[in-house]
């Protein structure tokens, strides 16, 4: 017999994220069991996702949650993550929950699968392994180290994010270590080459210094080939372009702004391929506009067999966006980040999707983040290849370390993602 729980209360609460941004936390409880999830929000966002709030306000979400939404899930079994969830947009009624507020919807629907884990005396991530399907494993550590775009201030590049990972490692410790190591490695370094650089840091706690693209991209190499030869560990460098952050719908160009340049679609694609060949680059993320499939497709052909070409604001997590790039080929990496479609169930169905398609699939972080460390158990749930959740700064580092916990409590049972 299939022991059923229910959630005997639920509350919603403002607080803060990484950027002083109000957001909201929902909790939900039964008997003495308790799970607390904040949602993160992030600045550079695909324009299908889902409302963060109600009329763009955290704290009319947390009204509306705790005078209809709440009521409506006391007595609901946290474990039933589909039907929560169907709840969830049954009450919203928008489909882009414009009503409750997408954001309000991801920490229900994440807490609930914590709740019921604990519950169940599990880990969330075997329930969400359980719910998933997927096979859990260890991801790789992918970290952003230096950073540009609308995650930085004037005169840093227009490439919003230099990342680094390894390749591969016996221990998820080894991992962590080392993109720290490159983040430190590469503060030094930008210290004595910048004139004047204080080692400021954008959003997601990446150094942001008064360089172009290509100066930036020199500098990481340098430091990852240094720290890779130190450590013993190979490590892979990869950007995320972007770019419809860089896109101008009225003219068709990529504005490089911090560069001065301006490309047509195609200067675009040839700017992006030589940066890959020129810098080794194994990971490209968001190198087009959102609605340009077909010239994911065409870089992808070009370049995919050693580079992760990554899908962002193109597939928001949306499962539908999912298929269809899988079927023409536009990408062999996606990024994962729940609280773009709202519920876990919806990023569940993504994550199959990309897995029938032999795509990586890697789960992100927001640049505006909390402290919760549940985005690594969805992480490894979802048998993710990679988790981008930044380096520095106690908001990013609480993914890592929950990472570190999720592997001691396995007792090493748990398999490390391997990438070339």
């Amino acid at each position: 017999m299939v022991e059923s729980f229910k959630i005997d209360s639920a509350r919603a609460r403002l607080v803060f994220d990484s950027r002083g941004d109000a957001t909201i936390e929902v909790e939900l409880k039964s008997g003495k069991t308790t799970a607390r999830v904040a949602a993160p929000a992030g600045k550079s966002r695909g324009k299908r996702e889902v409302e963060y709030y109600p009329d763009n306000n955290a704290a009319e979400a947390v009204s509306v949650f705790n005078s209809v939404v709440s009521k409506r899930l006391a007595g609901r079994d946290p474990a039933d993550q589909r039907g929560i969830d169907e709840l969830l947009t049954e009450i919203d009624g928008t489909g882009r929950f414009e009503k409750i507020g997408g954001n309000a919807a991801y920490a229900t629907s994440v807490a609930a699968s914590v709740l019921a884990a604990r519950l169940m005396e599990k880990q969330p991530y075997e329930h969400i392994a359980s719910l998933s399907g997927q096979k859990p494993q260890i991801p790789m550590p992918l970290g952003n180290v230096l950073g540009g775009g609308s995650h930085a201030g004037e005169g840093a590049p227009d490439i919003q994010e230099v990342l680094v990972f390894p390749a591969a490692v016996d221990e998820p410790l080894e991992a962590v270590k080392a993109v720290v190591a490159v983040h430190k490695a590469l503060g030094s370094l930008l210290t004595k080459r910048v004139p004047g650089f204080t080692k400021g840091r954008g959003d997601e706690g990446a150094y942001s210094p008064n360089m172009t693209n290509e100066e930036a991209l020199a500098a990481v190499k340098e430091t990852i080939e240094h720290v890779s030869d130190e450590l013993g560990i190979q490590l892979r460098m990869g950007i995320d372009m972007a770019a419809s952050s860089l896109y101008s719908e009225a003219d068709k160009q990529y504005n490089h702004k911090r560069s001065g340049k301006t490309l047509d679609r195609r200067g675009q694609i040839e700017y992006v391929g030589k940066l890959i060949e020129e810098y080794g680059l194994r990971y490209v993320e968001d190198p087009l506009q959102e609605d340009d499939m077909q010239g994911f497709a065409e870089l992808r052909k070009s370049y995919g067999g050693t580079t992760l070409i990554c899908g962002d604001d193109l597939l928001v997590t949306r499962a539908e966006l999912v298929k269809e790039a899988g079927k023409i080929g536009a990408v062999n990496a996606m990024i994962i980040k729940p609280n773009q479609v709202g519920t876990l169930t919806a990023t569940i169905e993504a994550a199959r999707e990309a897995t029938s398609y032999g795509i990586a699939k890697i789960v992100s972080h927001r640049s505006g983040e909390t402290c919760d460390g549940v985005l690594a158990h969805i992480a490894v749930g979802l048998g993710a290849n990679l988790i981008k959740a930044g380096i520095m700064g106690g908001e990013r580092i609480a993914k890592a370390n929950e990472l570190l916990r999720i592997w001691e409590s396995s007792r090493g049972s748990l398999g490390l993602s391997r990438l070339a």
